[in-house]
This record gives C-alpha cells, structure tokens and sequence, in this order.
C-alpha cells in the first residue's frame, strides 16, 4: 500500500495559490503553442477569404477546447502518466500504436510547416537565405530542449507567448469597423457550402489539435516531478483541491489567450486583405507580405516577427508531444527536467522529429500541400484520441475517485461529437 505523502506546508500552498504567474504554465504555453505558423496560416486564409463571416467560429470553439486541455490536465496530475502511458496500461496495443503513428505523421508535417514559415519571416524582414535560418531554428530548439533544465526552459517558453501580443497590437494599427466584426461573432452566420465547411473544419482542427493533449498532460507530469512536494494525486488526494483550482485557471486562461489572439489574426486578415480584394492567402508569410502594402510596415514588421516568436514557441511542444508520445508507448525514460543521459531516447525523438520537419523543407516540399495534409491528418486524429480520454478519464482503475463527472465530462463529450462530425464533414466535402 502507498503511502499518502506528508501535506504541502500551509505557507507554501498560500503562496502558490495567490501567485497567479506561477499558476500559470502548462495550460498558458499549450494554448499560446496553438497559434503556431500553420496556425497563422490558417486564420489568415479564412480572414481573407470570408471576411468576418467565421468569427464566430473562435467563440464557439473556447468552452470545448478549454474543457478537453483541463480534462487532459487531470488525467496527467492524478495519474502521474501522460496519454500515451495511460493507454499502454489501460487499452490494447493496437490504439496506442495507432494514435501514436498519426501524431507522430502530423507533428512532423506541423514541424516542417513551421520551420519554413520561420525560415520565410525572417528573410522578409532582413533578407538573406530562408534555409539557412530554418535550419538554425530547427538546431536552436533542439539544444534548448536537451540542455537547459526544464525549469528554466518553461520560463523561457511562458515569456514567449507574449510574442503572440504582435498580432493583438496589428489590430491595433488598422481601422477595424467594430460594430461589424463583434455583429459576426455573437450571431453566427454559416453558408454551408463546400469551401466554408472545409475552413471551418480547418479551425476546429488547428484549435483542437491532438499533439495539446499529449502536451498538456505530460506537462502536468513534468511539472509535478520538478517539485518534490507535489505528487499524482492517487497518491496524494489532499493536493487534489488545489491542484485541480490551478489547472482550470491555467487551461481557462491559456485557451482564451489562445483563442484571443486567433480572433484578432482572422479579423486582421478581414479588415485588411478580404476587404481589398486579397482572399488568395496560402501561408502566414504571404499573409505578413500582404500586409505591407495595405496596412504600412510597421503592421508587416509586427506581422511577421510574430512568426519567429510561435515559432519558437510551438516547435517544442510539436517535437515534445512525440517525444512524450513514442517515449511512453515504448515504456522509455520521458521528461524534459530529465538530463539527456537520463532519457535518451525521448531526446533522439526529439531531435529526429525535428530534423524530419526540417527535411521536408530542405527539399522543398509544397506548404501549402504540407498544410492540407497535416490538417487532415489532425481532423481523423483528434475525434479518436478525445473518445480514448474521455474514457480513461471515467475509468476507476485508471483516474481513482478522480474521475471527471458533471458539466466538464459533459463537455468533453460535446467536444468529442463536434470534432467527429467535423472529420465527417471534411471527408464528405473531399469526395464531391
């Protein structure tokens, strides 16, 4: 029988409990990590081509994207294993291989996506060889990952994702019709046709990404282990008030930074591509290029250094994921507080991720294709894995007396539903 760790001393959980920076942390860089460059890409390609008209979209997603990065959150912090590691001791091989196979597809496509927009932004803003700039991103994320301590690299990464201001501050420098856009937003309005159903598909899929749920959980694990008076909460019920006050602060807050700044990227592109003609937008440096002529260059500047900043924060967590992933799927030493003699193969993971994405830019492959493909990849992916949480987390043996009850499980189906219908209605728009 375990025995239940001594209680965090009461001056300690007053202080964590009143200081909300260090509340915030795996949910923060999660939903700042969603607004990567595909991710730019993609709201700036729906700004473009429907104007205000899917605004709305960013609103409706919230609750469902919040809840299902708590619910993740809760089976990290009780169980003390990510996704993957609860699957391999709770369902058949054959799921966990499965789900893992497809992340693993998707992330690396994501990887290369991002890379060579990173590549692309800064050579719009100095010049000089995109490859040779994707290539020192892909190198620079590595080695932050594999030798500066977890710790200090999660500060790093939550002072990112204030990069993401740029495109709240681009809003800022164009004339938005206000009452318009916030019209859009509270009363949806949706065509139905092919082309909206698939941008609307697009979104769900870059909001609702499975490669957050392996982030979010193995976070809560990461950060349990980088302190020695926090245990998983099977062990250790009396943390679990606090604890669980301080994950739905942090995933609340991190999906409405998230999602925040996804509206402002779409109105963006609204107000100044869509409403002078411009709805042909592909990629996130298109879309910053675009900017220049209509909106000055200080929106462009703004733009485009944005993209460095996601950048560099969405590349650990696409890398990360697979690495928490493969590493628990293959019962592997896993953890970025870990030194890399400790677990070194989640950090050939890591790297070998990375160095793949940085491959499919080196040849060339088509971003936009690499785009279409990995959104794909992610609408099949993301309905299945949420269905597997949503029943790990009702599952006695695998969450204790933590199981997710009430209004959040409620959701969490409401979220597994819609993105399931969404991969339906993808595939249906694909055939015709």
């Amino acid at each position: 029988m375990i025995k239940a760790p001594s209680p965090v001393p009461e001056p300690e959980r007053r202080e964590q409990k009143h200081n909300l920076l260090n509340a915030l942390g795996p949910g923060l860089i999660t939903g700042a990590s969603d607004d990567d460059p595909s991710g730019i890409a993609t709201y700036s390609q729906v700004g473009a081509q429907f104007g205000y008209g899917l605004l709305w979209a960013m609103l409706f997603s919230y609750p469902l994207m919040a809840t299902i990065q708590e619910i993740s959150g809760r089976l990290g912090r009780v169980t003390g294993h990510g996704i993957a590691g609860n699957m391999r001791r709770a369902y058949a091989p054959v799921w966990l291989w499965l789900v893992t196979a497809l992340l693993i597809v998707a992330n690396v496509i994501n990887l290369g996506a991002d890379i060579g927009a990173m590549g692309e932004a800064v050579q719009l803003l100095i010049g000089g060889p995109a490859l040779l700039y994707a290539a020192l991103f892909a190198a620079l994320s590595v080695l932050l990952q594999v030798f500066v301590p977890y710790t200090r690299y999660a500060q790093i990464l939550k002072w990112l994702t204030a990069s993401l201001l740029a495109y709240v501050a681009t809003v800022f420098v164009v004339h938005v019709p206000w009452g318009q856009a916030l019209r859009a937003t509270l009363l949806p309005h949706f065509s139905g046709g092919a082309a909206s159903i698939q941008a609307l598909v697009a979104v769900l899929g870059t909001t609702i990404s499975p490669y957050l749920f392996f982030w979010q959980a193995s976070e809560e694990v990461s950060d349990m282990d980088t302190h020695v008076l926090e245990h998983p909460l099977k062990q250790a019920p009396q943390e679990a008030p606090e604890q669980f006050r301080r994950i739905r602060t942090d995933t609340f807050i991190g999906m409405a930074f998230s999602n925040l700044v996804a509206f402002f990227i779409i109105l963006t592109a609204a107000v100044v591509l869509h409403a002078h003609g411009q709805t042909d937008i592909q990629t996130a440096s298109q879309a910053a290029e675009a900017l220049r002529p209509v909106a000055g260059r200080f929106a462009f500047i703004l733009f485009a250094a944005g993209l460095v900043g996601t950048g560099l924060l969405a590349l650990p967590v696409l890398a990360g994921s697979v690495g928490y992933a493969l590493g628990e799927a293959l019962s592997w030493p896993v953890g970025l507080e870990r030194k890399p003699y400790q677990a070194k193969g989640f950090y050939v993971i890591i790297a070998l991720s990375t160095l793949l994405g940085l491959g499919l830019v080196l040849v060339q492959i088509d971003p936009i294709k690499a785009l279409y493909y990995s959104a794909i990849i992610n609408g099949v992916a993301a309905a299945p894995v949420m269905l597997l949480l949503m029943l790990m987390t009702a599952n006695e043996r695998v969450m204790g007396e933590f199981t997710v009850k009430g209004w959040l499980r409620g959701l969490g189906w409401l979220g597994t539903g819609v993105m399931a219908l969404a991969a339906a209605a993808m595939f249906a728009t694909m055939r015709k």
